[in-house]
């Protein structure tokens, strides 16, 4: 049985390498900005011995290394299939993201364990200092986060990168009123209960990545997609009689690939060829651009159902 194969492939990289491009520059940027904030904040927070800066500066570090992560496998995505790598280095998009939650969530285990550690040895921190080192963390988090914005439904790395911004900018925020408290009050031990609420804050926006990530690494359905609506759409098609053996995985963070065995009248299987371009076309309006088809006759697939025609 012949199997036939489609795919989008010309014009797809080509809908694409302008928004790589754009990303690419925006995850450079990014890390400059970052990298420099982290050496600040590192350098002051062990100046001050304080908990909540070097905790922030520590997850900023996983940012930082998360940033480059991402620019790496999106370089690679561009990298040429080959006899070995058949795909390319696509998928190296999935396994980054996966990694990246997995940095942050052994990241904020550790800031956990010293915050919990210094209630009962609370330090003396000079509030103003972290106060003003903070702020400006929510500028250069405000502004990295804003370079994503725009395509961080896109993509899970860029949603990530997106989602790991905005979360730091809400955690400066926090670490400035901290500050200002303590500046006044000298409550040290608030140092370590910003440090655990800013573990709680990651936790939350963390988990969602980790559990997206796991599930392409695992060739689960991607979440945007509903297998049941891909095998009505497939279904639709004219000459179509039935769908089954249908299977949906992540090529990459941005590409999907679907296979199925297509059930024909007698009267289409001559005109497969367009049919299946029918196909095709239908799963490109559900973002699956590389597709498989087996093309089945239906007086066949009734024999293997045991049924009556």
């Amino acid at each position: 049985m012949a199997h036939t194969h489609s795919h989008h492939g010309h014009d797809h990289h080509h809908d694409h390498a302008p928004k790589l491009d754009h990303i690419g520059k925006a995850f450079v940027i990014g890390i400059i900005l970052n990298t420099a904030f982290v050496i600040l904040e590192a350098a002051i927070g062990l100046w001050q011995g304080s908990l909540s800066l070097l905790t922030d500066a520590g997850h900023n570090l996983s940012d930082v290394a998360s940033l480059a992560l991402a620019l790496l496998a999106f370089k690679l995505t561009k990298v040429s299939s080959n006899k070995r790598y058949t795909y390319g280095y696509k998928r190296s998009t999935i396994l980054v993201s996966l990694l990246n939650a997995v940095i942050l969530l052994v990241a904020i285990g550790l800031i956990a364990y010293e915050a919990i550690v210094r209630f009962s040895h609370p330090h003396p921190i000079e509030g103003g200092t972290v106060a003003w080192v903070a702020l400006v963390g929510i500028g250069i988090n405000g502004i990295t986060a804003y370079l994503f914005v725009k395509d961080k439904d896109k993509d899970i790395n860029i949603r990530g990168a997106y989602l790991h911004m905005a979360v730091d900018a809400i955690v400066s925020l926090g670490v400035v009123v901290s500050g200002v408290v303590i500046y006044f009050t000298h409550w040290y031990v608030l140092d370590s209960i910003v440090s655990l609420v800013i573990v709680a804050v990651i936790i939350v926006g963390t988990w969602s990545l980790l559990t997206h990530s796991l599930r392409l690494e695992m060739d689960g359905v991607p979440v945007a997609m509903d297998l049941e609506k891909i095998k009505h759409e497939l279904s639709k098609a004219e000459g179509v009689v039935d769908v089954h053996h249908v299977h949906v995985w992540a090529l990459s963070t941005t590409e999907n690939a679907l296979t199925a065995h297509v059930v024909v009248n007698s009267e289409s299987m001559q005109r497969f060829d367009e049919i299946k371009e029918d196909l095709r076309h239908r799963m490109l309006h559900l973002e699956i651009t590389h597709t498989t088809f087996e093309p089945e006759f239906a007086t066949e697939h009734c024999e293997q159902l045991k049924c009556s025609v």
